[in-house]
């Protein structure tokens, strides 16, 4: 009786213990999980059976959610999509060509930290809805950079041309980069600022002025933070 009761306890401690979520809580905790899931392994490998076990729940509820696999995986591109917006928002009280450079550093770093899920997505999985969650990113990326740079040339149409290029080729970029472990995020980070200033250069002459206008600002500023430092240096001495 007494080995009886003990089995029967133990088996009861082995169960993963359940907790009760507010709906929008669950729902954040599986699409949290699943982008985890779907960066680190091949969909076709994710088994919504997994996703249950490691968060304690049924299956079925998972389907409460989200109805099918297809779905779920969609849902999670599009927080993952989210994600990247939110990453890759500009710091307005930077020069423009700063602001640029910090945005273009922060879709690396994503893209380096999801790896396995951006390579997997963007050669395998791009067709339907995540199509259309790809292309609604890339507008969104594209008006933030003509919103928050200040071209004088914003209702050129050929301004549009080369900013969507240059958004095609960052992708590409950043596709073969992420396949790779041998090259430093600075490499793709020049290459990539370098061929925004040679697409957008023939139709938005402003720009080079811009970053010609940065530069200057910039050595402005460190003379000026040189200048402070050896004040501090002499009255130190004295």
């Amino acid at each position: 009786m007494a080995k009886a009761k003990a089995a029967a306890k133990k088996t009861s401690l082995d169960k993963p213990v359940r907790v009760r979520l507010e709906v929008d809580e669950r729902r954040a905790q599986l699409l949290a999980l699943g982008m985890q899931m779907f960066s680190s392994t091949d969909y076709d490998e994710v088994s919504l059976d997994d996703v249950a076990k490691q968060l304690a729940i049924s299956k079925g509820l998972i389907y409460h959610y989200f109805p099918t696999k297809k779905d779920f995986f969609s849902a999670c591109v599009e927080e993952a999509a989210e994600k990247l917006l939110e990453m890759t928002a500009p710091d307005e009280s930077l020069p423009p060509a700063e602001m640029l450079s910090q945005g273009v550093r922060a879709y690396l770093q994503y893209v380096e930290t999801h790896r396995g899920g951006f390579v997997a997505l963007m050669r395998g999985r791009s067709s339907g809805e995540i199509a259309k969650i790809l292309e609604r990113t890339r507008q969104r990326l594209l008006d933030r950079i003509i919103a928050k740079l200040p071209f004088v040339e914003k209702d050129d149409p050929r301004l549009v041309l080369a900013l969507r290029g240059w958004i095609g080729f960052v992708e590409a970029l950043s596709l073969e980069w992420a396949a790779r472990d041998d090259v430093p995020l600075e490499e793709p980070l020049e290459l990539a600022l370098a061929t925004f200033t040679t697409c957008v250069a023939h139709v938005a002459t402003s720009w080079e002025s811009l970053v010609a206008k940065g530069a200057v600002a910039a050595v402005r500023s460190a003379q000026r933070f040189l200048g402070v430092a050896e004040d501090k240096l002499k009255k130190r001495k004295k």
